[in-house]
């Protein structure tokens, strides 16, 4: 019997946390539950985590805050879920590196579909490009979802990211528009914009430009979105 996934809450309102526990172990996920980022180390020092469901609002650092940390060392499925519902939390959130963002009172159906969809997305082995990729310097997994620099040193991909990569590198030299790149993420949440793709464009950047104020790999086109300006090659 495959074992099932762990989940980890991290909410300081007991009665909303023992809600999301309740849902997520009736759907058969094995569940851990923190008020705080002291308490979400501690569990995560002992026993690894498949998917953290983090409220923004905690005392001490913020769930922004924790996003941050968590991303910068791990992929693990991250879903906010918060009671703001101010679109630039939710831009925020994902351009940090959640993969997903739910709004409270959330839907226990809507809730258990955004889990398995982040599990799925971030675990699923079967990805249609299995080649490594090369550009620039950067080695490109596709199949494992790694990204090395020349000097092999790994670099986290949140799920948009990974996507957005994806994208642009099988069509290098494209003009790419807006429309077009929000088609290919499947982590969208509420209504898609085009600040969604310029948050995701920027944190790309950072990781891969030289100098991200002075792209070179991922350029602007004005008025019509963003080209892919260096050779891919495979393997």
């Amino acid at each position: 019997m495959t074992e099932p996934h762990h989940l980890l809450i991290i909410e300081d309102d007991e009665v909303t946390r023992a809600k999301l526990s309740g849902h997520l172990e009736v759907a058969g996920y094995r569940v851990s539950e923190a008020v705080d980022g002291t308490e979400m180390e501690r569990i995560l020092s002992r026993d690894p985590v498949d998917l953290i469901l983090l409220d923004i609002n905690l005392p001490g650092e913020d769930g922004l805050d924790l996003t941050r940390k968590l991303r910068n060392r791990s992929n693990v499925g991250i879903i906010l879920v918060t009671s703001r519902t101010d679109e630039v939390d939710r831009i925020v959130g994902l351009e940090i590196g959640a993969d997903d963002y739910v709004t409270k009172p959330f839907n226990p159906r809507e809730l258990l579909a955004r889990v398995k969809s982040v599990i799925r997305r971030v675990y699923q082995s079967d990805r249609p490009f299995d080649q490594v990729r090369r550009f620039a310097g950067w080695r490109f997994n596709m199949l494992s979802r790694q990204l090395e620099s020349a000097k092999g040193e790994r670099v986290p991909l949140t799920r948009a990211e990974f996507e957005l990569l994806s994208a642009f590198i099988k069509r290098s030299g494209m003009v790419l528009s807006r429309d077009r790149l929000l088609d290919q993420l499947t982590h969208r949440t509420g209504e898609p914009c085009d600040r969604t793709i310029d948050a995701l464009v920027r944190r790309l950047r950072k990781k891969l430009e030289v100098d991200p104020k002075v792209p070179e790999i991922i350029i602007t086109a004005h008025g019509e979105g963003y080209v892919f300006a260096v050779e891919v090659s495979t393997n």
